[in-house]
């Protein structure tokens, strides 16, 4: 699989990389180090979590499967996240939290998990840089976070001196693209790495909620989901991935994330589940390399 490195810090990340937000909400231990164990075996070596998962279970799980299975940190890049308001004062408590959690000497890549007017408060972006400096944290990136917003946090890093964010994740799907065109060319000459979620939009992409939201699932658990997607222009791009399905006789599973893989100006795109088998799913996916077939998507 192919892998590239966070710049300036050197941080391996995979084309796919797994997204741990179901660790210790939809399923438990066992469930969870058994995807890790298969990702992790399959070359998946960016691992994506946060604080707020799981109450904390989510960084938990991961940091017991560490200390478990050993593998070759330098080889593996975990990523978690902070949740606003973005306080100075408590910035490091939580960071030291993350750390206890996850039984590592420093967090590879933290974000901040979405925006929020405290990002841009100097205490908030010198309290980063300084876990920076101490070797606490190795890089910095913003999730959910507009250009206009990003920019303006790159440019108070600049001319503070301060360590600078090096990657961004956004939501980005058939569905839904929350990192367009142009902002990923930004990305590319701001030397920012792209990681992007829910290639198959929390389900959205499957066609599954068509009639009505199935119970349990995501937009189940976290309604607002259905704001995001209900309407519509999402309606309309699920019409034509089901239409190239159909005509071409690929799933449309399949199609979504592939198509989401190989959008260019992306570093690497965080697939999750509950089961190795979606894991596979995933890498089937990637693999697929019909491009000319993708591009009648769009």
């Amino acid at each position: 699989m192919k892998t590239s490195k966070f710049s300036p810090s050197g941080l391996p990340i995979s084309k796919v990389g797994l997204g741990c937000v179901t660790f210790g909400r939809e399923i438990g231990e066992a469930e969870s180090h058994q995807v890790l164990d298969h990702a992790f075996e399959h070359s998946i070596c960016f691992f994506d979590t946060a604080s707020a998962y799981g109450g904390g279970s989510s960084e938990q799980f991961i940091g017991r499967w560490i200390a478990s299975r050993k593998p070759d940190e330098r080889n593996l890049t975990v990523a978690t996240k902070l949740l606003p308001p973005y306080d100075s004062s408590r910035i490091n408590e939580v960071v030291q939290q993350s750390l206890e959690n996850l039984g590592l000497p420093a967090i590879d890549l933290l974000y901040l998990h979405n925006w929020d007017n405290s990002a841009l408060a100097p205490g908030t972006l010198e309290a980063l840089s300084i876990l920076v400096d101490s070797g606490s944290v190795r890089a910095l990136g913003v999730s959910n976070f507009n250009q206009e917003q990003l920019g303006a946090a790159l440019s108070f890093q600049k001319e503070n001196g301060l360590a600078r964010f090096s990657a961004l994740q956004n939501n980005f799907n058939y569905a839904v693209r929350d990192v367009d065109a142009e902002y990923r060319s930004f990305c590319a000459r701001e030397e920012i790495a792209v990681v992007t979620y829910s290639p198959l939009g929390a389900g959205f992409l499957t066609g599954k909620h068509k009639r009505r939201v199935e119970v349990g699932s995501r937009f189940d658990i976290v309604p607002g989901h259905q704001d995001v997607y209900f309407h519509d222009e999402c309606w309309e791009r699920l019409g034509r991935l089901e239409s190239l399905a159909q005509k071409s006789g690929i799933p449309q599973t399949k199609l979504a994330l592939a198509w989401a893989m190989h959008t260019e100006g992306v570093d690497s795109v965080l697939v999750g589940g509950r089961t190795t088998q979606q894991i596979d799913q995933s890498l089937a996916a990637y693999a697929f390399d019909d491009f000319d077939l993708l591009a009648q998507l769009d």
